[in-house]
């Protein structure tokens, strides 16, 4: 198998369908910032405490579905099914409702930090942010693509911040908080929160 082809030395590139698209279209910007968020998660995988095996098979789950969102994104006008649906959201969903209450609440903005693990986790959270804001510009100023990847891709920014704070509680470092601003959270917000979840 060869490994070059040649075929991008003008800046080029053939999407699914075979379209040949500018390199630096916004529609490869944002499968190309997805496929480095699915690095950086290889990465992160190889981090983790080879008896955590569990963490391993989610985070290798979740770089299965990144590749589903890059694939998605490759396709023009629906020219096959997309991958990416609302059941790939609520599985993150659900991971960060189990993930929330572990470590301690707060209410104050959160320094990234922490432990190396935790680190990459917060990095991994703002290349996600990034690749939410390509993945918008794509949709705004492109053409039709799948709408869900960009739901998913939100979440899943929510999901490392989430899985930062759980890796810094079991490692027992106490996070630090921005100091300078106020609380991320007002009180009748919270009270607002209650009673909905009391109406529910």
């Amino acid at each position: 198998m060869q490994y070059y082809t040649k075929r991008g030395d003008q800046g080029n590139t053939n999407i699914i369908t075979g379209r040949t698209v500018r390199k630096d279209s916004t529609r490869v910007e944002a499968y190309g910032t997805i496929d480095e968020l699915n690095s950086l998660i290889g990465l992160i995988v190889s981090q983790v405490d080879g008896e955590n095996l569990e963490l391993k098979d989610e985070l290798l789950m979740i770089q299965h579905f990144l590749f589903d969102c890059g694939t998605d994104l490759a396709v023009p006008d629906e020219k096959i099914p997309y991958k990416i649906t609302e059941e790939e959201t609520k599985f993150l969903e659900q991971r960060i409702d189990y993930y929330t209450p572990i470590p301690v609440e707060v209410d104050k903005f959160i320094i990234p930090g922490g432990s190396p693990l935790a680190s990459l986790m917060q990095l991994a959270r703002t290349v996600t942010r990034r690749a939410e804001r390509r993945i918008v510009t794509f949709i705004n100023e492109e053409e039709k693509t799948n709408r869900q990847v960009q739901i998913f891709v939100n979440r899943l920014s929510d999901y490392f911040f989430a899985l930062g704070r759980v890796v810094n509680h079991n490692e027992g470092i106490k996070e630090p908080l921005y100091e300078r601003g106020g609380t991320v959270f007002h009180e009748s917000f919270k009270t607002a929160d209650k009673r909905m979840k009391k109406e529910d």
